[in-house]
């Protein structure tokens, strides 16, 4: 069930004085990202194919996703009036596709797969946060505040399968930070990368991931804040079973914060050097 729909945002409050286009290159890429949810859903029916209760939340969750995508391709088609979200949607997906015949996991294990969702909500819903306290444009605010707090929702609905789930399969705190953590580290892959690719590069462009990840990590990654990191350490903490408070949490945080900083610079300059070049 949707907790908010498209018709009801402000679309009349949309003010294009205050667009960054950085963040409109970034907006462009989530859209298509998020509209693909129906393929994760599919993917997700197969590997939970006789959990008729999980399937039925993953196909809610999908719903929501597809949500996501459609307003903020909706807004990104008022910030830049010449794109157009369902071709660029059409054009991701003949590019990046996933495997919508699988019957396991590519985690190993069922809770491993949730661990995974969990950190793709953690990622989501700090990302819709930050990107929201980034922009001055109102609009573009209020819809990522939305897509945030959906985000969060997903992140509890995954966590909580994932509880059930380890009653069965047992798996231990460094065996779920493993997971978590690979999964963390596949950002970069070529899913964000051909997102940007094909929603922000002419056709006639040939991609090249480095290239493309750069590009959007850079931008992406310039919205975060510490304090949105300290939530994404707190989530991961919470989804690999480390208490959440403390030492130990108060170091990882201020690691993150810094390799974040570390990273978006090095992007930065990496895409400098490919547009100059």
């Amino acid at each position: 069930m949707k907790h908010w729909r498209i018709d009801q945002m402000d679309w009349d409050s949309f003010q294009p004085s205050r667009v960054d286009p950085d963040i409109i290159a970034v907006v462009k890429a989530a859209s298509v990202v998020e509209r693909n949810g129906v393929d994760y859903a599919v993917y997700l029916n197969g590997v939970f194919s006789d959990d008729a209760d999980f399937q039925k939340a993953a196909d809610n969750w999908a719903v929501e996703e597809v949500q996501h995508g459609d307003a903020l391709g909706r807004w990104a088609m008022l910030a830049d009036p010449t794109w157009n979200y369902p071709e660029a949607f059409e054009r991701y997906r003949s590019k990046f596709s996933i495997d919508l015949n699988a019957t396991s996991s590519v985690r190993g294990s069922r809770t491993g797969e949730l661990i995974a969702r969990c950190m793709v909500e953690t990622g989501t819903s700090s990302f819709y946060s930050a990107l929201a306290d980034a922009t001055d444009e109102p609009l573009l605010k209020a819809i990522c505040k939305q897509i945030a707090a959906d985000e969060y929702r997903h992140f509890k609905l995954f966590y909580d399968h994932m509880q059930r789930y380890l009653k069965r399969e047992r798996l231990g705190a460094w065996t779920r930070a493993r997971i978590a953590l690979g999964r963390v580290t596949e950002s970069e892959d070529d899913e964000l990368a051909s997102a940007y690719h094909t929603t922000n590069e002419p056709e006639s462009m040939s991609y090249d991931r480095k290239r493309c990840i750069a590009a959007y990590m850079s931008r992406a990654m310039g919205v975060y804040r510490r304090k949105h990191l300290d939530r994404v350490t707190g989530m991961i903490f919470k989804t690999i079973g480390f208490r959440p408070h403390g030492r130990l949490h108060s170091l990882a945080c201020s690691l993150t914060y810094a390799l974040v900083r570390m990273r978006q610079k090095s992007f930065a300059r990496a895409a400098s050097a490919t547009a100059s070049a």
